[in-house]
């Protein structure tokens, strides 16, 4: 007999078509003109902000001799000038003097700020809005204006031309932003949340560690960015606080490379890649924390 073929019932869904392997694969979407303008926008802007990068680190590439030529790209790269930078002059002992520097700020900040900035937003104390307001003013100084009392304090203390003295400079021109800051993140969450946490057997400082500040860890984030970024790049308390090669900082060192008649552009920019390094791998390692805590919560 011949096998009559079934029709298939009205409404059945298709099956998905499937790959090599057996895989469903899914349609592709069709590009939205909406979609395609903010994507290329976004690649020019990348490209605009790239670009002095890209023309540094070529910058850094180029011999001697090349220097002052039109041409965009040399006709060889001088890979040597990095390695002539780093072992012609003080840049090895001016990153550690800023690693250093940059780390101990952030770290003194943090241990600072967190407590101070937690007591302000969960204790409704008397004078509460002039500390904070006090806290915002100082913000308004220079570090230059305060250069002559800092150096003369400093010297008659014996702490001239060390790594420490910067450290406490940094941190404290630094502290105040970060204390505003985490502040306002640990007045936005909930106190119930400590309160249960404290019901469950956690004291203040466990409630503090394990329950609030992980929420409040975007603001501790921003916190570390731009103090680390500030003592990164000042120059002025470096300059003037340290007049010994090997304990300047990086930006000091970096400015030795500007004549008074003369700039060696390609020895410049080359200690510049260097100098620039640490930071793209602090922001690496940060982005993804700082994604993490801005969307947890937010997915249950």
């Amino acid at each position: 007999m011949a096998q009559q073929t079934i029709p298939a019932a009205v409404g059945t869904p298709r099956s998905a078509p499937a790959d090599r392997s057996g895989r469903p694969v899914r349609p592709r979407r069709a590009l939205r003109p909406r979609t395609a303008v903010v994507a290329a926008v976004a690649w020019l802007v990348a490209a605009v902000f790239l670009l002095p990068y890209l023309q540094m680190v070529i910058t850094a590439l180029r011999p001697a001799s090349e220097l002052r030529d039109a041409t965009y790209l040399p006709d060889h790269f001088a890979w040597s000038n990095f390695v002539d930078v780093w072992r012609d002059s003080n840049l090895g002992s001016n990153l550690r003097v800023t690693l250093l520097v940059a780390g101990g700020s952030t770290l003194l900040v943090l241990l600072v700020a967190i407590p101070a900035a937690y007591y302000t937003a969960r204790v409704k104390y008397r004078g509460r809005k002039v500390f904070l307001l006090l806290v915002l003013v100082t913000q308004m100084f220079q570090p230059t204006s305060l250069l002559v009392g800092l150096y003369r304090e400093f010297h008659q203390l014996g702490m001239l031309n060390s790594v420490w003295t910067l450290v406490l400079c940094n941190a404290a021109f630094n502290l105040a932003f970060a204390i505003w800051i985490l502040t306002a993140y640990f007045s936005a969450i909930p106190v119930q949340l400590e309160e249960a946490a404290m019901i469950d057997g956690l004291g203040r400082g466990g409630a503090l560690l394990r329950v609030t500040l992980p929420l409040a860890m975007p603001g501790v984030v921003t916190a570390v960015i731009f103090t680390f970024i500030a003592a990164w790049n000042e120059f002025v308390m470096g300059l003037t606080l340290s007049t010994v090669p090997e304990s300047q900082p990086l930006t000091v060192g970096i400015n030795g490379f500007i004549g008074n008649y003369t700039v060696q552009w390609n020895y410049l920019f080359a200690a510049s890649v260097i100098a620039i390094v640490p930071v793209v791998v602090l922001f690496a390692f940060i982005e993804r924390h700082v994604v993490s805590g801005l969307t947890a919560g937010s997915v249950k």
